[in-house]
């Protein structure tokens, strides 16, 4: 069967590439993901992938039509997202959607259908089998701002300060106080000195310890 003119079943894998718009070196992810995954798993992989905490709103825009999960102040959707499955919009290779996370920060992720597979029984699913970088802090408030902090912070400056702040000899003391003096500065260096690092092995064993047959709602969402 010819997968690129025929409407995938919900047997098969979607092998996606997202990317993080806007963003610069790029920050992607290249994901398998089962066409039978509702709309709502595949929002909870995304935030897995990306390492986001889901505290801001978000929405899918899939043939031009928004789908996402209710969250208190959100507009609301017209179907419910557990029960949309990739596998309804007939997806063909070469096809994209958009991901729009955090509408404050304006977050967006750009996906690409690269190929569409036979589900392996020996694999697990979701699964990433690729990437690069890690997506900005979620303190930023848009992509202008952290493209700015990583221009102001390159990695070699940020390496120079953190040796900086580790010069304290054997000093136990010394090391103690000044640590808890500039502890806010200390993690938010570790973070920009971790930008560029993408392990796709621990990031899968996120993905794996994802369930995608629990149902978790806000306790006041309406019926």
């Amino acid at each position: 069967m010819d997968q690129s003119h025929d409407s995938p079943s919900a047997d098969v894998v979607f092998q996606m590439r997202v990317v993080l718009a806007g963003v610069s070196p790029m920050v992607w992810r290249r994901l398998l993901v089962p066409a039978s995954t509702s709309i709502a798993d595949l929002h909870e992989t995304f935030q897995c992938a990306f390492g986001w905490s889901d505290e801001g709103l978000h929405r899918f825009t899939v043939h031009g039509v928004e789908y996402g999960c209710w969250r208190p102040g959100s507009a609301g959707f017209s179907t419910d997202a557990r029960r949309v499955a990739l596998a309804r919009f007939g997806l063909r290779i070469g096809e994209r959607f958009t991901y729009d996370y955090d509408f404050f920060a304006g977050w967006r992720l750009e996906v690409r259908v690269e190929q569409i597979l036979p589900r392996s029984p020996r694999r697990r699913y979701p699964a990433c089998t690729g990437g690069a970088r890690q997506a900005p802090p979620e303190s930023c408030r848009s992509v202008e701002e952290f493209l700015k902090l990583r221009m102001r912070w390159p990695l070699v400056i940020v390496a120079g300060r953190l040796a900086g702040f580790l010069d304290c000899g054997d000093d136990r003391e010394r090391a103690a106080d000044f640590l808890a003096e500039h502890r806010d500065e200390l993690t938010a260096l570790t973070g920009l000195a971790r930008l560029d690092d993408f392990d796709k092995n621990a990031l899968n064993t996120a993905l794996h310890a994802l369930d995608p047959t629990t149902i978790r709602l806000p306790d006041d969402e309406p019926a």
